[in-house]
Parts: C-alpha cells; structure tokens; sequence
C-alpha cells in the first residue's frame, strides 16, 4: 500500500517547524458572511461590494468576493495583469464581449483587457471571486486613465469601512499576508 491509497486514519500530521519566514494560513468559515458589516462598499459603485479574503500588499494582490446585488456596472477599466474569476451565483458580463458569465463560469483576463462589468438583471444576486494583481485602471473612452485602484488602496478603504462598521481598524491585519 503506497501513501497515495492509505487509509486517512493512517496520515501522520507534519510535526516540524513551518519554513523560515512562512505566514499562516487564512481559514474563512464563512467566506459568504452572514454580517453584512465585512461587503466593503466600493467607491465609484456602492451597489458593488466586496468581501476581502487575502490581500497581499507586498506581492501587491487580493482576494475577494464582489456582490451586486441588482443591475449596475462596474466603470471600464484595464489591469496590467492577469485576473482570474469564477462565477459562483447569478450572472453578468461584460459589454466589450460577446459571452454571459453564469455560476461556475470562469474567466482569464489577460493583461491590458479593457472592459465594463455589467449585471442586467435583477433576481439572484451576482457574486464572483476575483484574483487580482496589480491595479484596476480606470479609463475614459478614449483609452486615457481616469483613476485607478490598487492593493494600497484597497486596505485603506477596507480599514475604514471596518472602522465605520463597528469591526475596528485592526480587523483588516488577520487578511494581510
């Protein structure tokens, strides 16, 4: 019998010391929140909220789930890095392409992707985990950055959102890594 077909009451946990330098780990119970006190508003569309799960300032990337929970849209905006989505209720789109992300859709953004977040119907409402690196540029129709958003930023909007929600300044720490 190989490890690979060992019953699990035989695994072994690792009882060494975790390598130089490693964080912990992040474990969400309950990544979808009952407290809707932990949906961060965003700025330029409060109807879109995000659950932070990890948010990296020093590999300059976070986690998160977005809600909208009716129609609205997210401002066109290009990352100069990849995105990586997967659709886990309702639907939405985006009006630079031809396809309707559903739940259990996923989706590559390769960098430099210009597009608009759309969500045209109301009923289920749309949430999607989102990985991004990078930044969110904003941009006007003619391809010139507007604003944009990035890691740094998104902290400190969390952070102030945490301390307005009653969750304090600090709760932010136990997602950073």
């Amino acid at each position: 019998m190989n490890a690979a077909t060992m019953p699990s009451g035989q695994a072994k946990p690792f009882a060494g010391p975790p390598p130089y330098g490693a964080l912990a780990e992040i474990f969400a119970r309950n990544a979808v929140p009952e407290d809707e006190r932990l949906w961060v508003p965003y700025p330029l569309n409060p109807a879109v909220q995000s659950r932070f799960l990890c948010i990296s300032p020093s590999q300059g990337f976070w986690v998160s789930l977005a809600r909208m929970q009716t129609t609205g849209f997210i401002q066109r905006h290009r990352h100069p890095h990849a995105v990586h989505a997967f659709t886990l209720a309702g639907q939405w789109r985006y009006l630079e392409h031809d396809w309707v992300a559903r739940a259990g859709s996923y989706i590559y953004e390769a960098p430099g992707d210009t597009h608009t977040l759309v969500v045209d119907e109301a009923g289920e409402d749309m949430m999607t985990l989102f990985f991004i690196t990078g930044a969110l540029m904003f941009i006007d129709e003619d391809g010139q950055v507007t604003d944009y958003d990035d890691v740094f930023r998104v902290i400190e909007r969390a952070r102030r959102h945490y301390i307005k929600a009653g969750l304090g300044a600090d709760y932010i720490d136990q997602l950073l890594r």
